[in-house]
């Protein structure tokens, strides 16, 4: 098994990028590829005291697909880049899983027309796990800011078959992300959405969810369209953020509080580990046909090397076979493509 790193995409790169691959060639039995500018990553791991395990090698790229570069920069301009570089080694067989903190619209785009969909899905989806009472899957969390009633039924059904496999949770519920429980509320289209998801027999939906109702584990996967997912996304990092601030300030604020915080030192780092969606890695990219991770932008050493896990599980569950098997199947049984 051999997973691809871009090394030089993200805020930390490419120090924490290469301290996550070697942790997790240290961790795991796999072959790891960094890929990026050879001189510097050199330079990086001697100026870090850092040795690369036997079983890391390194993919000599030229170039880094920025933040503000556009999407199709990478299959363009930037071909060249470690982005682009890795996503036509996990083409050409070079690799059997990718992990990249950069531009996740260069590496939506990339993946889409150079690793290409599974065959029958219409749109590919960045799907996140929420670190929530249970985990629960938000998909679409930011690829595609519209989407039709058909595509939000395949993004549940790669999200059912994703926390089936990988949480073991049999008959995943699926919710649809909306601003009132009732089957009328919402756009126009999202009432529509309900009506179809509702009457489809591939998935378990239970209707309506609300963003307040979603830290309660009401369901397993939540759907939406990808500009309101990273709201959601966005919102709830934000508020955990906020929490852990107010808590510290408390906590601080005299000394016998102080004294109160040194007893819960082990609780309190608890609490803020539970609200990091890190400890479960990056989102995968789910209908694209190989596993690609995309690890927050600022993701540190320990989210890549749980990018790589999670890139691991991923391939020993054989998720894209089964995806696309109930595509196929989907299909078979209407008579043609939905």
């Amino acid at each position: 098994m051999k997973i691809i790193v871009d090394v030089m995409s993200g805020d930390n790169a490419p120090l924490e990028p290469i301290k996550g691959a070697v942790m997790a060639a240290r961790s795991y039995s796999v072959e790891i590829v960094m890929v990026g500018d050879e001189k510097v990553i050199v330079e990086t791991c001697n100026s870090n005291d850092i040795t690369l395990p036997s079983n890391i090698s390194i993919a000599h790229s030229e170039g880094v697909v920025t933040m503000e570069d556009e999407p199709l920069s990478v299959v363009r301009e930037k071909s060249a880049s470690s982005m682009g570089t890795a996503l036509k080694m996990l083409a050409e067989g070079k690799g059997d899983a990718l992990v990249s903190a950069g531009n996740t619209g260069a590496l939506h785009a990339g993946s889409t027309l150079l690793v290409r969909r599974i065959k029958g899905i219409k749109r590919s989806a960045i799907s996140t796990i929420l670190p929530f009472e249970t985990p629960t899957m938000l998909i679409d969390s930011g690829a595609n800011t519209e989407v039709t009633k058909e595509q939000l039924e395949q993004f549940a059904l790669m999200g059912s078959i994703y926390m089936k496999k990988l949480f073991n949770i049999e008959r995943p519920r699926v919710g649809l992300a909306n601003i009132g429980t009732e089957p009328t509320k919402g756009t126009k289209s999202l009432v529509e959405a309900y009506q179809y998801l509702s009457n489809s027999q591939l998935i378990n939906f239970i209707g309506n969810v609300e963003g307040k109702q979603l830290p309660f584990g009401v369901c397993d996967v939540i759907v939406c369209d990808g500009f309101t997912g990273n709201t959601i996304l966005k919102v709830s990092e934000g508020i955990a953020m906020y929490i852990m601030k107010r808590i510290k300030g408390v906590m601080m604020s005299n000394p016998l509080t102080k004294i109160s915080a040194l007893t819960m030192k082990k609780q309190l780092y608890s609490l803020k580990e539970s609200f990091s969606a890190s400890e479960y890695g990056g989102a995968p990219m789910l209908g694209i046909s190989k596993p690609v991770i995309k690890a927050h932008g600022s993701s540190d050493a320990e989210e890549i090397k749980n990018s790589v896990r999670q890139a691991i599980a991923f391939l020993n569950t054989n998720l894209i076979v089964d995806i696309s098997n109930s595509i196929s199947s989907s299909v078979n049984e209407s008579g043609a493509e939905k």
